[in-house]
């Protein structure tokens, strides 16, 4: 069976989650610790960033590699079009997403850790003690916005990434208004990997995750809230709907919840 290794949290692993149920492939999740869970990984593949699957003996990594990968290896349910504008389409559209939804997304959403009580404690898991979640939502958010600042989460670099998302997202609304889909009339990998990398910006609402209940259908402020999106998120809403597999549906011999990552 295909193994992911990867974090439950992670925009990249999620597209490749996407395009592992969509492929309607099956797959155990393997959950990597930060820290000595990734120089675990590092021994069995090589690779110290997830996501990273494992087909029999075979470890690829980086989340394109990895649909180029499951492209050949599964053909059925294509992910990449025959036609050649609409497949160099589909190829732009997947790299830039990669680059731009989840690269400016990871900053807005820190941006938001960092300036909303409320978004803060609803990442904490599931019981936990009220008086844990008062402490970490007292946290001043200068505080946190000027230790981001040293490594690239600082209030400018959030703003920055926060208009340009905004304008990633009215830009793929206007195409939403003549196709269903980004590049055709047929899902592609430029669909997935825009839903999967938007992640971050919006949690979906439905067993789709193993996160906080509180968490689900949250996102960031301005982006996740605002109607002038609201044909994006129903579209993004639509893709999960058709293609992702809930945790609920459990297939034989499979987990629907990530297994640590065991530790020799």
């Amino acid at each position: 069976m295909l193994e992911l290794y990867q974090f439950e949290l992670s925009q990249y692993a999620e597209k490749v989650r996407l395009i592992l149920d969509y492929k309607g492939l099956d797959y155990r999740k393997i959950e990597v610790t930060p820290g000595v869970g990734q120089l675990e990984l590092v021994r069995l593949s090589g690779q110290r960033q997830v996501p990273v699957l494992k087909d029999g003996d075979v470890y690829i990594a980086d989340s394109t590699e990895i649909a180029f990968y499951l492209e050949r290896k599964y053909p059925e349910r294509p992910l990449i079009p025959t036609n050649p504008r609409q497949r160099g389409l589909c190829l732009m559209m997947e790299e830039w997403a990669d680059e731009s939804i989840g690269l400016k997304g990871r900053r807005a959403f820190i941006g938001a850790f960092n300036k909303s009580q409320n978004f803060r404690t609803s990442l904490l898991p599931n019981g936990t003690p009220d008086f844990f979640k008062s402490v970490v939502g007292a946290i001043p958010g200068d505080v946190l916005d000027a230790i981001g600042s040293g490594i690239g989460f600082g209030g400018t670099a959030v703003k920055d990434a926060t208009t340009a998302l905004r304008q990633d997202l009215e830009a793929i609304c206007l195409i939403l208004q003549e196709s269903p889909y980004l590049v055709g009339d047929t899902p592609t990998l430029a669909d997935l990997t825009v839903a999967g990398l938007s992640m971050i910006l919006k949690f979906p609402d439905g067993q789709y995750l193993d996160i906080p209940e509180g968490l689900k259908g949250k996102g960031v402020p301005g982006l996740a809230d605002n109607s002038t999106y609201a044909p994006f998120w129903e579209w993004r809403d639509r893709i999960y709907a058709d293609f992702r597999k809930p945790l609920s549906v459990v297939m034989p011999g499979t987990s629907p919840m990530p297994t640590s990552i065991e530790i020799d």
